[in-house]
């Protein structure tokens, strides 16, 4: 009887013991199952995700029928679009903005029309531009190219970087410097007749300090013999074609273009198609974007789609210029024309100025 008994408790241990491992393995399948369905699930999700994150192209910004991007470059737009993942539309084209160093610079002149310039290339969908002027290359240099590609928007494949800094044309380490960065960045240089310039230049120096000399009195040493001052800043600015010389001797005439002042007041849309021609982009920018406000003499950008007014440049563009004794005016007239001659054989253009 006891031995039947004994035999009874080993029967039961011996099913006891394969109900657990039935339950262990079962525990363990349910466990795998789940995890699966789980992974499943995620990637899903995942891949929704990276689906629905797809931007799209810049080409993609201009409004419908107006030729108009919906935002101004220099804005957020591109910036708040991008995220860090690498993306990629149908056509492979990288969708990634990224900041890098300027592939473009407008380097001068001052008071030659760098500003109106800068403001019509931005309505352009395929150029990034730093709206403030960064002086990198004339009194940041020390800062190193890293802080400089720090205030570069951020941009996509396919789109052109670029800042101006009009003091770069005239500053004498500047070409040097600017090739190091990039032996084939294309400059632009807005110029005009050097004596307007002058008297547009030293306007803008009296609307700041109002109890500076009259301009005939720092314009000439001497008023009797009208010995010019061509140190003084405004009218150094002007000898042109000293300055290129040095641009020359960096970079080929093919990367560096000029830009008349008087034309891109009188035929802006011509002078964006040779900028547009020049850096390679779609003649996107073209004359029904411009109007002409008579009251500032200087044309402005006809509203853009959304937008209830018209945008024209700020108050200091288009100023009347001080008054200048006629006979000074026509002192200096005579003291650049053989300098404007001689930038005229070295750019191969004649820009017609008196």
């Amino acid at each position: 009887m006891a031995t039947f008994h004994q035999q009874h408790q080993q029967q039961l241990r011996a099913e006891l013991r394969q109900l657990l491992h039935r339950l262990t393995v079962a525990s363990s399948l349910s466990l795998l199952c789940f995890s699966l369905v789980y992974l499943l699930a995620g990637c899903g999700e995942s891949q929704l995700a990276e689906n629905t994150d797809i931007k799209a192209p810049a080409r993609e910004f201009l409004g419908s029928g107006s030729g108009w991007p919906h935002e101004r470059n220099g804005t957020s737009l591109v910036e708040d679009a991008a995220s860090p993942g690498l993306e990629a539309n149908s056509s492979g084209r990288d969708l990634t903005a990224t900041r890098r160093l300027p592939q473009a610079l407008i380097i001068g002149v001052k008071k030659g029309g760098t500003r109106a310039l800068l403001e019509f290339l931005r309505l352009h969908p395929d150029i990034r531009a730093v709206g403030s002027e960064p002086h990198f290359f004339d009194r940041h240099y020390a800062r190193g190219l890293d802080w400089y590609r720090s205030m570069m928007p951020k941009a996509l494949e396919g789109q052109i970087v670029m800042e101006k800094t009009p003091r770069y044309f005239v500053t004498y380490e500047t070409p040097a410097r600017v090739h190091a960065m990039s032996q084939d960045v294309k400059l632009i240089v807005v110029v005009r007749d050097p004596v307007s310039r002058a008297i547009s230049d030293y306007t803008q120096i009296i609307s700041k300090t109002p109890d500076i000399p009259p301009f005939e009195s720092l314009a000439f040493k001497n008023c009797t013999t009208g010995m010019i001052d061509t140190l003084w800043s405004p009218l150094w600015i002007g000898l042109y074609a000293q300055h290129l010389e040095r641009w020359l001797s960096w970079f080929p005439k093919t990367q560096i273009h000029l830009v008349s002042g008087e034309r891109l007041i009188s035929d802006p849309a011509g002078e964006l198609g040779q900028v547009q021609d020049f850096l390679g982009l779609e003649k996107i920018v073209t004359d029904k974007h411009f109007y002409f406000n008579k009251t500032k003499g200087f044309p402005c950008l006809k509203k853009p789609e959304g937008s209830s007014k018209p945008h024209c440049l700020g108050k200091t563009k288009g100023r009347t210029h001080a008054s200048i004794d006629p006979e000074a005016m026509q002192r200096l007239r005579v003291f650049y024309k053989p300098h404007n001659q001689r930038f005229y054989q070295m750019v191969g253009k004649d820009f017609g100025w008196q």
